[in-house]
Order: C-alpha cells, then sequence, then structure tokens
C-alpha cells in the first residue's frame, strides 16, 4: 500500500515538474513577440523614413514638425528637420508676459506628452520580458488560433497597462494601446499605435495618436516614405 502511494506521489511530482517546465502560452507569445520586435528593428535600421508630428490643443493645430528619420552608427534615431515653423508675434506689456508664461507652461505639457509617445513606440523588449517575470501579463483570445491580445500591467509607470495586439498567422503585430499618465495617475494619457508592413514583411508604426484629455492635448505622429538607404 504504502508503495503504490509512493508510487502515485512520484507520478504526481514527475506531472507537476512537465508542467512547470513547459512555457505557459502566455510566455509563448512574449517569446514570439520579442523575436518578432527584434527581427524588425534589425531591418528598419537600413531604412530612412519622414516623421511628421502635430500637436493640438483643443483640435486647434499648434505644432508641426516634420523630419527626416535613420538610425544612426550609435544605434539611436537621427532627426534631420524638413520644415521650420514660423516665428510667433510676441505681444507686449503685461498681457504680453501672462500669455508668454501660459504658453510656456504649455509648451512644456506638450513636449512632455511627446517624449511620452517616444517611452512606449517602439516597443522595449527587455521592459516587456521583465513584465512577464513579474507575473503582470495576461493573454486575451481574440480570434483563437487568429489573433490575441498581450496584456502587460506596469509596463513603464505603476498603475499603466500596455495592450499588444497580435497576427498569430503571421506573427506580426497589429497595434497597440496605452493607458497611462504624465505627472499623475489624474493626468491621465491614452496612446493608439497602428502598424504597417513593409515589402519585405518588417513592421514598423505608422501612426501613433496620444490623447491628454485633462488638457485636451493631442499628439499625432505619422511615418512614412520608408526606403532603404544608399550606401
Amino acid at each position: 500500500m504504502k508503495i503504490k502511494n509512493l508510487g502515485l506521489l512520484l507520478a504526481v511530482f514527475i506531472l507537476c515538474q512537465a508542467r512547470s517546465q513547459s512555457p505557459s502560452p502566455i510566455a509563448q507569445h512574449v517569446v514570439a513577440l520579442k523575436a518578432s520586435l527584434a527581427a524588425s528593428q534589425i531591418v528598419l535600421k537600413q531604412y530612412e523614413w519622414i516623421e511628421t508630428t502635430v500637436v493640438s490643443l483643443k483640435g486647434d493645430e499648434k505644432s508641426r514638425k516634420v523630419n527626416r528619420c535613420y538610425y544612426g552608427a550609435d544605434g539611436g534615431v537621427a532627426k534631420v528637420p524638413l520644415a521650420t515653423p514660423e516665428p510667433e508675434k510676441k505681444k507686449r506689456g503685461l498681457r504680453g508676459r501672462i500669455v508668454a508664461n501660459k504658453k510656456e507652461e504649455l509648451t512644456d505639457y506638450m513636449q512632455q506628452a511627446v517624449a511620452l509617445v517616444k517611452d512606449y513606440v517602439p516597443l522595449n523588449p527587455a521592459m516587456i520580458q521583465a513584465a512577464n517575470d513579474a507575473g503582470k501579463a495576461s493573454l486575451d483570445i481574440l480570434q483563437p488560433g487568429k489573433r490575441v491580445r498581450l496584456n502587460f500591467r506596469d509596463y513603464l509607470k505603476p498603475g499603466d497597462n500596455l495592450a499588444v495586439e497580435i497576427d498569430l498567422t503571421k506573427n506580426r503585430l497589429l497595434g497597440l494601446r496605452v493607458k497611462t499618465y504624465l505627472e499623475s495617475e489624474k493626468d491621465a494619457v491614452s496612446l493608439d499605435a497602428r502598424m504597417a508592413s513593409l515589402n519585405d514583411g518588417t513592421t514598423y508604426s505608422d501612426s501613433l495618436t496620444l490623447n491628454a484629455s485633462k488638457k485636451k492635448v493631442q499628439v499625432v505622429v505619422d511615418n512614412s516614405g520608408y526606403r532603404k538607404m544608399s550606401n
């Protein structure tokens, strides 16, 4: 009897070990996502493209910057301005100083919003792995065998959430959505990114839209005109 019980316990132990060693569905998707991101980032270093960043306040366009972008020798993205905005006429007197102070405050806020976009896109494989290792990843099945969504809590900041939609048939990133904030959680911000593919299958962020509802600021970043750099 004791031998039978010992055998049963041993079988349960082996089964548990096997399950613990086999990667979970979430871990498998995380590995595939990281591989896809790494492959695309390597190929994108051969390209240059045009980045257009438009910042709006209450629906009115406040700034537009157009840059030629490419990866430099240090691995970072180099940007060459293609359009220079016209300088605004400054108002004089007390009213002018008040307007200037408000504009400076708003400009700082807009710059923070633009910087926040860059913090989330492109995705950082190491941060994705860190969120998964911390047990903060979850999986939603959107279309069995075809489309899933990976969710990462506390991806960049405590309380934020990154949702990544993936095409399983091509192991391709379709888009992502972020719920985050600027200075505090009361200053909620949403970020939506639409992904596209080049002719060779390389994935890139086609359009990014950040909405900061507290101050009615919107940042839209469009990437277009991809072409391989000449040697």
